[in-house]
């Protein structure tokens, strides 16, 4: 056995050094793209930066991941050779038009196709918290499939999920975890997209809001904070201190109800507001996305282990919303100030 040599202690010990830091910066990193943000639009608010700044200010804060809710030629073009990836939605109010093979190939040719050199597509959300008991709902299903298939036409499909956002409303049982299930009155819509997106290796997207569970269903402000100090729930040999992992994992129950426990759960919206109410306060809202933050680098009770892709909602406030509440979830000022003292990686 070789002796310890002080003399060489420097050398020794600066390639342990190195190969820590790497593992632990590579670690921080997973972390770090496991995270993503939404944005709506220089329209959606006043005095909004335009497109270039916004990919900038991402880039500066080491955001790598970005959801936008429709492709247009300003934020695709900023988007070029910028390394972030992309969940490119497709708007309710054209899942009719895009269930029609001949359109949804134009439109992917047009959006995805002509920018996929050098933009990197990696989810396309085709329709966001469509009610499944409305008039649109028939063509979610259809669209998704005639988009998967231009997409596969093109090449794309080992790159690009092809995927739609849903919301907790779906659940009709979400307490306990456990006996999550979905509203019967949703079956006939979600059971066949479910079956879709095993076929073709693709999660499902949520919007996962604890907030509006506090607003609307009287639960407690500490334990949708992440603050509660103990066991709020516990369900068999589960124990759920946060809301937020309580309704990922009724989410998760669903699907395996509904034979869709292979999939995973991308977060594709999660936030706070800042103003509009008495728990929506800069204080609730830091709270909020610090601790979301730090929380989805690992998984939750049912499905431990793993990083939570998430997309934080939202880049801006968006001014232009109807409702008070829905204007004030920015992340940042539009003078590209951080709102919170929050860090993304």
């Amino acid at each position: 056995m070789a002796l310890f040599n002080a003399k060489n202690s420097k050398a020794f010990l600066a390639p342990i050094f190195l190969l820590g830091f790497f593992f632990i910066s590579g670690l921080e990193l997973k972390g770090a793209q496991s995270l993503g943000v939404c944005y709506g639009g220089s329209a959606n608010g006043d005095n909004l930066p335009p497109e270039s700044e916004v990919v900038g200010l991402c880039k500066t804060y080491g955001i790598g991941r970005m959801r936008i809710y429709s492709p247009y030629p300003e934020i695709l073009q900023a988007l070029r050779d910028s390394n972030i990836e992309i969940m490119v939605g497709v708007p309710n109010d054209s899942l009719q038009a895009l269930a029609d093979q001949s359109a949804a190939s134009d439109w992917v040719q047009r959006n995805i196709k002509d920018y996929s050199s050098n933009v990197k597509f990696k989810y396309i959300s085709v329709g966001n918290e469509v009610d499944p008991t409305s008039t649109t709902a028939q063509f979610v299903l259809p669209a998704m499939q005639s988009i998967y298939k231009a997409i596969a036409d093109s090449g794309l499909q080992n790159q690009i999920k092809v995927s739609t956002a849903v919301d907790t409303n779906l659940l009709g049982v979400f307490d306990p975890p456990s006996a999550g299930a979905f509203r019967e009155n949703a079956r006939t819509f979600i059971e066949p997209i479910i079956g879709f997106l095993v076929g073709n290796g693709a999660p499902l997207l949520a919007n996962i809001y604890p907030y509006f569970r506090v607003r609307y269903n009287n639960q407690s402000v500490s334990y949708a904070l992440f603050n509660a100090p103990g066991t709020v729930v516990h369900d068999g040999q589960l124990e759920y201190q946060n809301l937020f992992d309580a309704l990922m994992d009724a989410l998760y129950s669903a699907l395996e109800r509904t034979n869709g426990g292979s999939l995973s759960i991308v977060v594709s919206e999660s936030g706070w507001p800042s103003a509009g109410g008495a728990v929506e306060t800069i204080e609730n809202a830091g709270t909020y996305y610090r601790n979301l933050i730090n929380h989805v680098k690992g998984g939750t009770p049912k499905r431990p282990g793993n990083a939570i892709e998430t997309y934080l909602f939202g880049l801006f406030d968006e001014s232009r919303k109807s409702e008070e509440i829905e204007k004030h979830f920015g992340l940042f000022y539009p003078s590209k100030t951080l709102k919170y003292d929050i860090r993304f990686s």
